[in-house]
């Protein structure tokens, strides 16, 4: 039996996504999902309480200054403080710059949605941010693992699906899910878009991601792989046709009105994902605004330079390997691409290896692969699901200890040496 058959065999004999097996008795899979979940909490905010504590009482001097040294505000380091800047103040009318005329870092750098959801909270139960932000955080990474199972299991079954949202939950940077940052809610929000499509329900992706697109930057490969998906259902209802009608009725069908869905679906998102800056330099009057606001993070990095599609990672890599730099970019999209071929991931289907390309395109095209790039990748996380992973015992298990052991390294790391 070939590797392609036997995935197929995985993926079609694989049992109900409703349902999940556990010590010999079938359970009900949210309730399943959301014991790993919560389980995978405990370990982290052990985790992160133990180097709090530890930290405040060897006198560490914290990565980020916070006036008030508490367990929610460590939680809510770096990123958090301009989303409570948001929340409280809202966003600054004009564009602050140094003595020599450049944009400075500011809020017009994060999107609204997480902060008036906070905003939201506070007012509701009298909270400050942090603890509101976390308390948001935390309910929407549930959220999100949730969705990530639904839409693995609905294509290769309750296993793949379990595996998927266990790796998830318990990944080295998996404390994004529960710290005052808006990746929790955009998880959410492109899971839920993506699985939306997969159930070929278009419309409701529609308002999902353009949630996504004031969530956090990156919704603009929703738009993206919806023409990829279109382009690929057009194609072959064509190579069907002329082959005969064998072929036509092996072919799902492509009805006006799935077409119609796509295109609509797929204009809006994209409008969405594009109009933050125009926003931003309408209410400031300063041209470009997030872009430099942007731009504004990279000096550090790379000095300041003009923002260029395509050209970040090499600009980065340059800096600090040269020629070795290039070419590790290189490896690194022929190995993002080798994998994407791969038939374990394949059979996840269209949509997911669509909107995986499309956010890898995304990070390469704008974002400049500094530490925040680990985290920027977990919305590729249903690529986790591939069964040649999640029905390998001892594969998944190597993953899920690496993932768990990476976790105290990469707090130390982020909150002490560098930032998440």
């Amino acid at each position: 039996m070939s590797v392609r058959e036997r995935l197929g065999e995985l993926a079609g004999g694989a049992s109900s996504p409703l349902r999940i097996r556990v010590a010999g008795r079938d359970a009900r899979w949210w309730v399943v999902v959301l014991v790993v979940y919560a389980s995978s909490r405990v370990l982290t905010t052990a985790l992160m309480l133990t180097l709090f504590l530890v930290a405040t009482a060897e006198h560490w001097p914290f990565a980020s200054s916070r006036a008030d040294p508490t367990f929610f505000t460590f939680s809510g380091s770096w990123d958090a403080s301009y989303y409570r800047r948001i929340a409280e103040q809202g966003y600054p009318t004009t564009i602050p710059t140094d003595d020599a005329g450049n944009v400075v870092q500011n809020a017009w750098a994060f999107l609204p949605l997480f902060p008036w959801i906070a905003r939201g909270v506070m007012a509701v139960s009298g909270l400050g941010f942090y603890p509101a932000g976390v308390i948001v955080a935390t309910l929407f990474g549930a959220a999100a693992t949730l969705v990530l199972y639904r839409l693995v299991a609905s294509r290769v079954g309750a296993t793949s699906g379990l595996w998927a949202a266990v790796l998830f939950s318990f990944g080295p940077l998996s404390f994004v899910l529960q710290i005052a940052y808006a990746e929790s809610l955009f998880f959410f929000l492109m899971f839920a878009a993506l699985w939306a499509i997969m159930a070929r329900s278009y419309w409701w992706a529609l308002p999902l991601g353009v949630a996504a697109a004031f969530t956090k930057p990156g919704e603009l490969a929703l738009p993206l792989a919806l023409g990829v998906i279109f382009l690929v259902r057009i194609v072959q209802q064509r190579r069907a046709a002329q082959a005969g009608p064998d072929a036509v009725a092996a072919v799902e069908p492509f009805p006006l009105r799935q077409k119609v869905a796509i295109v609509v679906t797929g204009a809006v998102t994209a409008a969405a994902g594009l109009v933050w800056p125009l926003i931003a330099s309408a209410v400031t009057g300063f041209p470009d605004a997030y872009l430099q606001t942007e731009l504004s993070w990279w000096t550090g990095f790379i000095g300041r330079v003009s923002f260029i599609p395509l050209t970040p990672w090499f600009l980065f890599t340059w800096k600090y390997a040269n020629v070795l730099g290039v070419l590790l970019v290189v490896a690194a999209i022929f190995g993002f691409s080798w994998l994407l071929s791969r038939p374990s991931v394949r059979v996840l289907g269209l949509e997911v290896v669509a909107f995986s390309a499309s956010y890898g395109l995304y990070l390469f095209a704008v974002f400049l692969p500094q530490q925040s790039l680990f985290r920027l990748l977990m919305p590729l996380a249903p690529l986790a699901g591939a069964p040649a992973l999640t029905h390998n015992r001892r594969a998944r298990m190597i993953v899920l200890i690496v993932g768990i052991a990476l976790q105290p390294v990469a707090l130390v790391l982020l909150w002490y040496l560098g930032y998440p």
